[in-house]
């Protein structure tokens, strides 16, 4: 065990009662044009180089490595705790002090913080593409990836150019179309998308998403939910006339299952792809959490139901009325990023940036532990208008969310 990291993690939370100081994390994607609403500043977008593609993600409460082919940097995806000048990866942070910022029934059952949380922002839509299931997922070492949309209204003043989604396959369609498709990927556009259907993306709703589903997210800014797995494989060749590497296509497929084409297929959940009532199932508008009259605060669920009977994840806003100061309490751990206004969270500065250097520590990213959650945190709104922050939940920590 490293002794410095477990005398800052107590340090910390002696200091702040638990309350733990995140740096924003950029990840770029090589394949998709930055949206430009993630407040980082614009000669900020391509600190990597171009070749590496623009920043086009935040990442929150992230102990996961992002997966961005071997120019991928060592600590790509992760985030880091700080305090007093002294930063720690919360993934090395939870490795030594997992029991006092998780406890201990969710590293005994987990081993660790299972999800995270992100803003993702693009110009043009995202390619037709999956997260892999379990099944597949571990034959190239990882996890599947389910995962949960939500477009905050606070980020999304500009829709860009195309606020809609594609889900699944239409009605009839055979996996024959779709090895058609993948056969014709040097021929331009690739028409995966003729067999499959958008939906409009409406600020303040979202979507949940098992594993195995495609889908092309559109343009709207998105917070996502997820299992902290970055499998995926793209299904589409080319987006708006940028071409799409094939390599996507096989990124986490085993070497010897490359060419696969029925491997490639048994990816693909056919059943709720083609399910008539997809949008009854996944599509998720916010519920109201009874504060019993409370006046100065609201809450209300954001990402909630089980998917195949197991809670992976779920997620809150809570928005606290100017000037009012308030005690919220939780059943377990969370990450938390502010989308409006400015105040207090326990003794910490907490505050929505207007224009973010990349590098730059900011005041709107935290993590709250176990104990400090159920003990609860203090919440004080310092400014003129709605304190409104996200919160991300992990799994087995809130059993009585609604179903759907």
């Amino acid at each position: 065990m490293k002794t410095g990291i477990v005398d800052f993690i107590k340090q910390t939370i002696r200091d702040t009662g638990g309350v733990f100081h995140l740096t924003p994390t950029w990840v770029p994607r090589s394949f998709l044009v930055p949206g430009r609403r993630l407040k980082l500043h614009p000669d900020d977008l391509y600190p990597f180089g171009i070749d590496r593609g623009g920043i086009d993600e935040r990442w929150i409460g992230s102990t996961t490595k992002a997966n961005n082919g071997p120019d991928t940097l060592p600590d790509e995806g992760l985030s880091y705790v700080i305090n007093k000048d002294v930063k720690y990866t919360l993934r090395e942070s939870i490795e030594c002090c997992g029991d006092e910022i998780l406890g201990s029934e969710i590293m005994k059952k987990h081993g660790g913080w299972k999800v995270y949380s992100k803003f993702f922002d693009n110009m043009a839509p995202i390619p037709h593409h999956l997260h892999q299931m379990d099944e597949h997922a571990k034959n190239v070492g990882m996890e599947g990836k389910p995962e949960a949309y939500y477009f905050p209204v606070q980020m999304n003043f500009i829709e860009n150019t195309f606020p809609y989604t594609f889900f699944g396959l239409k009605a009839g369609t055979r996996k024959e179309d779709v090895i058609n498709c993948l056969k014709n990927w040097d021929k331009g556009d690739n028409k995966i998308l003729n067999y499959s259907k958008a939906s409009k993306l409406i600020p303040g709703t979202g979507w949940l998403l098992p594993s195995g589903i495609l889908h092309a997210p559109g343009t709207l800014v998105t917070y996502e939910v997820q299992w902290a797995s970055d499998v995926l494989s793209l299904f589409q060749s080319s987006v708006n006339g940028q071409k799409i590497s094939k390599d996507l296509l096989t990124i986490n497929v085993p070497d010897n299952k490359k060419n696969d084409y029925d491997y490639i297929m048994s990816m693909i959940d056919w059943e709720l792809n083609l399910d008539s009532d997809f949008d009854k199932k996944f599509f998720r508008k916010p519920v109201d959490i009874d504060i019993e009259d409370d006046k100065q605060f609201k809450e209300k669920w954001i990402v909630y139901g089980k998917i195949e009977g197991k809670e992976y994840f779920s997620a809150k806003e809570l928005s606290v009325e100017p000037k009012a100061k308030i005690n919220i309490k939780d059943n377990g751990a969370y990450s938390i990023v502010a989308v409006q206004g400015y105040g207090k969270i326990n003794d910490l500065n907490i505050a929505t940036p207007t224009l973010i250097r990349f590098g730059e520590v900011t005041d709107d990213e935290f993590f709250v532990t176990k104990e400090a959650a159920k003990a609860g945190i203090t919440l004080e709104n310092l400014s003129n208008e709605p304190l409104v922050i996200l919160k991300c939940f992990g799994p087995d920590t809130n059993p009585n969310m609604p179903d759907n």
